[in-house]
């Protein structure tokens, strides 16, 4: 069978497919035209001994799992960086000096952010215990102390620049 009348053929229904797996259509044409690439640079090497149609999907399963893997790994790196910042922030408030600013500060700061920063520095509580607390999700809490943050880092680095 010819190149092109595989791809007219299968075309839709492989990018169907990654569609269900990845939930992002700009993402599914991407590895679907991946997918038709190889095709087409491995085809002499099809022997027809199993349906065609397989083979395709097999490509285009592999190649999204490819894909998947590679951007896994660049979201540990991500999060990698996110722990290195938040234990050089703990390392800031073990100065005591630096502690006490941040106490002062705290007792400016609006609610929730003083009291979720508190639970989460403090009291190292993990987020889905502090949504808890106030009837909302981990995320609002992961999002609420992140936000409490920034304004303490923001006011620190405000008195360092003083």
């Amino acid at each position: 069978m010819e190149f092109e009348q595989l791809y007219d053929k299968h075309f839709k229904e492989i990018h169907l497919f990654i569609r269900s797996l990845c939930n992002d259509d700009y993402l599914a044409e991407e590895i679907t035209q991946e997918t038709f690439y190889k095709v087409l640079k491995s085809l002499d090497q099809f022997d027809g001994s199993k349906d065609i149609k397989a083979w395709i999907y097999t490509i285009a399963k592999n190649t999204y799992f490819t894909y998947y893997k590679k951007m896994k790994k660049e979201v540990d790196v991500d999060l990698t960086n996110n722990l290195i910042d938040e234990v050089n922030f703990l390392q800031k408030l073990s100065n005591e000096e630096d502690a006490f600013l941040v106490h002062q500060f705290l007792h400016q700061m609006n609610e929730p952010y003083k009291e979720v920063f508190s639970l989460r520095t403090f009291g190292e509580l993990p987020y889905k215990n502090i949504g808890r607390l106030f009837g909302k999700s981990a995320s609002w809490a992961r999002v609420t102390f992140y936000r409490a943050k920034k304004q303490v880092i923001n006011y620190m680095e405000g008195i360092n620049n003083e």
